[in-house]
């Protein structure tokens, strides 16, 4: 479990959440940042479950395989905050967690929280959908997004694919198992940022006349908005990187 300063946890969480976002995600970042603060304390623990997801119909998803969690958890019955154990969804990342919670808020009993384009009537409309059982749960999640000023991460604009891979998504990035950026995923491949990429694993990356070199090797690339990306795997091949790519999340995995 890594317990963080605030600015820690919303520095950790806000580069997903707002990637996220910009892949179309309904959820506003300010009430996200919130609401994961509120459901947590501020503390990321290993199952990386930010929002009190139980495993409910046990239905598989892209960004949920099955991996559960028991802990304890309070609810509201009858008015009454209580102490109950429950069975929690268990993620390999925050971007698996925060992609299934939308899976959730796919439902039409979530119809108005995608609908909802400000804060507090996003939060709301999770309250009244039953989100969570506590009644002053949206007044909460508000006063969170006051106190630390969270609609500034709102300004999110969504993502518009370069020409260069107009046939391509964007995909999440994590290296070492942290969130490290983007890729670009075309037809079974994965393109990085070559010179981000190579140099965090002490790699030289010269760009001379056009071309780029990494350890003195010529790499194919494609040049974006200044900056350069090559196939994941011909410099994994290079610079002795594993890769791991999860073909149900998309999500690209370097060691």
């Amino acid at each position: 479990m890594a317990i963080l300063t605030r600015q820690q946890f919303f520095d950790t969480i806000a580069p997903i959440i707002v990637f996220i976002r910009q892949q179309g995600s309904p959820i506003l970042p300010s009430v996200r940042l919130a609401q994961s603060l509120l459901e947590t304390g501020g503390a990321i623990h290993a199952w990386n479950n930010l929002g009190g997801i139980k495993v409910g119909s046990g239905r598989l998803t892209p960004y949920w395989r099955g991996e559960t969690v028991t802990k304890g958890t309070w609810e509201y019955r009858g008015g009454q905050e209580v102490r109950e154990s429950s069975a929690f969804r268990a993620y390999r990342t925050l971007y698996h967690y925060y992609k299934d919670q939308d899976e959730l808020f796919l439902s039409s009993r979530y119809s108005k929280v995608r609908a909802a384009t400000m804060p507090y009537e996003q939060a709301d409309a999770m309250q009244k959908a039953g989100y969570a059982t506590d009644p002053n749960y949206a007044t909460k999640i508000m006063a969170l997004i006051r106190q630390y000023n969270l609609e500034k991460y709102d300004a999110v604009t969504p993502f518009s694919m370069p020409e260069e891979f107009k046939d391509a998504q964007i995909v999440p990035l994590y290296v070492d198992q942290q969130f490290f950026g983007t890729a670009y995923y075309e037809r079974g491949t994965n393109y990085v940022p070559v010179r981000k990429l190579a140099e965090h694993y002490g790699a030289k990356v010269i760009w001379k006349s056009g071309n780029v070199y990494v350890n003195g090797t010529l790499m194919e690339a494609r040049l974006v908005t200044a900056t350069s990306y090559v196939k994941v795997r011909e410099l994994a091949d290079l610079i002795n990187l594993t890769l791991e790519w999860d073909s149900n999340a998309k999500v690209l995995f370097v060691h």
